[in-house]
């Protein structure tokens, strides 16, 4: 069959008169019915050759997925439960679906066949791989994430690693719903949006910070004017005053490149309300912090961590990044003044994804910025389908911006929020 399959689709590119290469290029959407009219006109010039046992309509799909889709991944890409695509090389597929990952039946026909995959992803992005640059991250157009690696990095053939979307738009309701958080932790972290509060974002990869981050941002008053800035454009805010910036690799000739530091110093020439950084992973850090004190409060970023104190760390670690000869107590006081809260995030082993802690920065003491926890995950065990068990509760500490702003009139949240259970 994968001999036939290159007949048909070689007589395909003959009847359009065209190169693989360029079918690549153009857009699906141009190209679909030109191929599917070739296509079937190929299928009835060989019917004689197709085996009786094959079902033509599945048959079909698969040769248009290799003509102008993405081959075997296709599918993987339309099926709505699936989250990420992992491939180990042409016969290693993993996916994630519903926090569980699993190897699945769908196979390359070879290294040649994978990376010409590759290419059709990354080309129409205008980005390039190849021997001399092996390694890309790209952006879908509708939002799907892709890095690839291919040989000489990798060593037992092509990586590709795509983390898909959800095009339904996640609201704290559903979050609820899945366990990630409760009704009272929901009503709090509105109020501290609404109240301009600064939020730090904290989890592991694939914890589910950016899904979060998208969250809080439905908080944000409609009227406020928001800038974004993300390595790859997550993010699906839908503020009528949002100004998206992306950051931008730089080009085969090694010219180009737009970081997230630039992007965040520019932020602050173009009059945000709030800003919000999609994950600070460097030297941008001491740039957002700043931003944070004077004047963007309510501005909102992620970071990689593990616990809402190892998340301070990272981000001094980030800090010093920038080049300048900062003592620790003055990076110290930037964070301790900057960042209001912390909200810890993780992938718990069933998969589940849960805020496990929601932390208020409290100061500076000496040279130790000081924490307490307003909300935290009891886990207590599992349960007969090894799924967790557990419950999430307020310690009783109350912040102290809900403090002030019951002092001044504006408190808008039930004080029950933080009575702890019984």
């Amino acid at each position: 069959m994968l001999e036939l399959a290159r007949v048909i689709q070689a007589r395909v590119l003959e009847i359009l008169n065209i190169a693989g290469a360029s079918v690549n290029k153009l857009p699906t959407s141009a190209m679909r019915p030109k191929v599917e009219d070739a296509l079937d006109q190929v299928l009835r010039e060989l019917r004689h050759r197709i085996p009786s046992g094959i079902q033509i309509e599945k048959f079909r799909a698969v040769l248009m997925d290799d003509l102008i889709g993405f081959g075997p991944l296709s599918p993987l890409l339309r099926a709505p439960d699936i989250s990420e695509i992992m491939i180990n090389g042409p016969d290693n597929i993993f996916v994630e679906s519903k926090g569980i990952q699993y190897r699945t039946p769908v196979r390359f026909n070879g290294e040649s066949h994978l990376q010409s995959i590759i290419q059709r992803i990354v080309e129409p992005l205008g980005r390039h791989i190849d021997a001399a640059s092996p390694m890309v991250d790209a952006r879908l157009d509708y939002g799907s994430r892709v890095n690839a690696v291919i040989p000489p990095l990798s060593l037992d053939g092509s990586l590709v690693t795509i983390r898909k979307f959800a095009s339904k738009k996640l609201t704290d309701e559903d979050l609820i719903k899945f366990g990630s958080l409760n009704r009272p932790m929901a009503q709090f972290l509105k109020e501290a949006v609404r109240s301009r509060q600064n939020i730090l974002v904290s989890g592991g990869t694939g914890s589910g910070k950016t899904t979060l981050l998208n969250i809080l941002s439905q908080f944000i008053p409609e009227k406020e004017r928001i800038i974004t800035v993300e390595d790859s454009a997550e993010l699906k805010l839908t503020h009528e005053n949002l100004c998206r910036l992306e950051a931008r690799p730089a080009n085969i000739e090694g010219q180009g490149r737009i970081t997230i530091r630039d992007l965040v110093i520019n932020t602050l020439r173009m009059r945000p309300d709030r800003i919000i950084v999609g994950e600070c992973r460097g030297a941008e850090a001491l740039d957002m912090l700043q931003a944070m004190n004077t004047g963007h409060d309510g501005s909102m970023t992620t970071c990689h961590a593990n616990n809402p104190r190892d998340a301070l760390s990272r981000l001094e670690n980030m800090v010093m990044m920038a080049g300048f000869e900062l003592p620790s107590s003055a990076i110290r006081e930037q964070i301790a003044s900057a960042i209001n809260l912390i909200i810890q995030q993780t992938r718990l082993p069933d998969g589940s994804r849960k805020i496990v802690k929601i932390t208020e920065v409290c100061g500076r003491e000496n040279n130790t910025i000081l924490l307490q926890d307003i909300f935290t995950f009891e886990q207590e065990g599992y349960d007969e389908n090894f799924k967790v068990v557990g419950h999430h509760c307020a310690t009783g500490n109350i912040p102290r911006f809900i403090d002030q702003l019951r002092q001044s009139g504006d408190l808008e949240l039930d004080m029950s929020v933080f009575v702890p259970e019984a």
